[in-house]
């Protein structure tokens, strides 16, 4: 209680003292256009009952990196839209970045489109599988126009894979994890580099003209936006770079983090005052051109923060990468004209699975029955304050990480071999088995000196050989008291869970490097590489020939 009622103060004091910059008191940075941004709603006739979709996705954010949550770091932008919304505090993603993107898109559980294990490799032939339905497409069916900016990272070795066939009317951004801000080239081991800033379907030589691609990403929606008729549907999904490594950032954002020892810290805490920059004036955008009014705008990070890459999720546990808190519980709000329940808080269990079908109902369309989706309609829950209708998160089961040499069938009670990681939430409670990964707590005094310092870090000790643990979130958010000793029946029913979650898991995809993606076989470019082999094609070619000679023969016998 102590603890709850310190974030309580902190929160309200970074309120309270970081302030709220009007709309139009901001002008220039990251993303500017040209004209006068403040510009009255234009007389666009009646808005559509379609509302336009902005999605935000915000790339390595941790739990605390906003101002609302207690950060030092300063979020005016993102503390007014949320005040002003509905901000999500019990929000949960995927802990790293394919598995939460690809969970968006589809509405689906990792174990049900086989990218449960790590995230997709630029070098693996493999990408998010063809034969499921994505976000965009479904849109598209109800008459919206659909726009990605940013970073995909669903895979692209071959070109079905590519945004631009998967629903996207227009695709600019980059297809892998990472790359540098700047040049836009990346280097997925020595010698395997190229260059990856895409427009639609081709490189985009064009557009490289050294900007960062907080900016660039942010003038490229203005100029959608600008060029796209409001009275008519559309869905924007942004999906920024930042604040994910390499760490940088343009020099004028540094200016009030100077304090900051903490190297990487600080280039984090410049990189996110961008972010918050360029989505105020993609909010003004929205303004000038006549989309605010009848807009839902949702903003999530993608999973928790790296702290050794200056991230920061206390008070919660756990890094990015890990299935503790703080990798999988997100930063996120929605703001909206058309909430009910404005300047509110959630804290209903919303799952990033959700927003499939919440948006695909918000926008007058069809689920079909044959689609069986894990997420939920969510948006009463987020408008008007009703219970939600998520009992339970499956946050993942991964068959090939079975790093917990001590797990056992044994420790799972014959029901599940402790060995594989897991983890399941369902109402209060939530099992973890396996090796969860990096456990510590990290305050933000381990970002005092050049570290991060993990002398400050909290640890805790168990028993060698643990593969199990139990946590009631609701009463203990932080993760800090192992009731799995306590409650066997409780760890019991919740195995079984995982057990019947297993069962309708599809295999995983997780290929081997192709040496054929090497971008200097590509142009220098990272790009769609896969192609059927010739003497298939020749071998289906003559097949083909054989089955006419036959068809004619038989026409000439009859």
């Amino acid at each position: 209680r102590m603890v709850a009622a310190v974030l309580a103060g902190l929160s309200l004091l970074s309120l309270l003292t970081c302030g709220y910059l009007a709309w139009g008191s901001r002008r220039g940075g990251a993303g500017e256009a040209p004209g006068n941004l403040l510009g009255e709603e234009p007389a666009a006739g009646a808005p559509r009952s379609q509302p336009h979709i902005i999605f935000i996705l915000a790339d390595d954010q941790g739990f605390r990196d906003v101002g609302y949550h207690g950060s030092e770091i300063r979020t005016p932008t993102l503390d007014k839209l949320a005040a002003e919304g509905v901000k999500l505090e019990n929000y949960y993603v995927q802990p790293m970045c394919t598995p939460s993107r690809s969970q968006l898109i589809t509405g689906k559980y990792q174990i049900h489109t086989g990218l449960q294990h790590s995230i997709i490799r630029p070098t693996q032939p493999n990408c998010l599988p063809l034969d499921n339905v994505t976000l965009p497409q479904k849109l598209k069916e109800v008459g919206y126009s659909t726009h990605m900016v940013g970073k995909w990272h669903l895979g692209f070795y071959r070109r079905e894979c590519m945004p631009t066939q998967r629903g996207f009317d227009s695709f600019f951004g980059s297809l892998l994890g990472s790359g540098d801000y700047y040049t836009h080239f990346k280097c997925d081991s020595p010698g395997i580099c190229g260059y990856d800033l895409y427009e639609n379907d081709n490189a985009a030589w064009d557009h490289d003209n050294g900007i960062y691609s907080t900016q660039m990403y942010t003038q490229k929606v203005q100029q959608i936006l600008a060029s796209h008729n409001p009275r008519k549907p559309i869905f924007l999904y942004i999906a920024y770079q930042a604040v994910h490594s390499p760490l940088q950032a343009p020099g004028r954002y540094f200016e009030h983090y100077r304090s900051i020892n903490n190297i990487n810290r600080r280039r984090y805490a410049a990189m996110l005052a961008c972010l918050d920059e360029a989505i105020n004036n993609v909010t003004l955008a929205l303004r000038k051109y006549g989309y605010y009014e009848n807009s839902i705008i949702i903003y999530s990070s993608d999973n928790g923060g790296q702290p050794m890459a200056g991230g920061s999720n206390w008070p919660l546990r756990g890094s990015k990468g890990t299935y503790w808190e703080g990798g999988i519980r997100a930063v996120g709000f929605v703001h909206s004209p058309l909430l009910k329940n404005k300047g509110s808080v959630c804290k209903e269990l919303v799952h990033i699975t959700d927003w499939f079908p919440t948006l695909i109902t918000l926008a007058e369309g069809q689920i079909d029955e044959d689609i069986q989706l894990d997420g939920y309609d969510v948006w009463e829950t987020i408008s008007e304050g009703r219970r939600s209708p998520r009992v339970d998160i499956l946050h993942n089961i991964d068959p090939i990480y079975t790093k917990a040499k001590n797990g056992s069938w044994a420790a799972g009670y014959g029901i599940w071999n402790t060995a594989i990681q897991s983890a399941i939430r369902v109402n209060h409670w939530k099992l973890l088995t396996g090796n969860p990964g990096y456990s510590d707590w990290v305050p933000p005094q381990a970002f005092s000196n050049a570290g991060p310092n993990r002398w400050h870090n909290e640890r805790v000790s168990w028993s060698a050989g643990k593969t199990v643990w139990l946590f009631n979130i609701t009463a203990d958010p932080y993760e800090r008291v192992d009731l799995s000793a306590r409650h066997p029946e409780v760890v019991k029913q919740l195995l079984r869970r995982l057990s019947q979650f297993n069962k309708t898991a599809v295999p995983v995809r997780y290929p081997p490097k192709d040496p054929r993606s090497n971008p200097k076989l590509n142009g220098g470019v990272w790009g769609p590489w896969f192609k059927e082999d010739e003497k298939k094609k020749k071998s289906d070619k003559s097949k083909g020939a054989n089955k006419q000679k036959k068809s004619k023969n038989k026409k000439k016998a009859n």
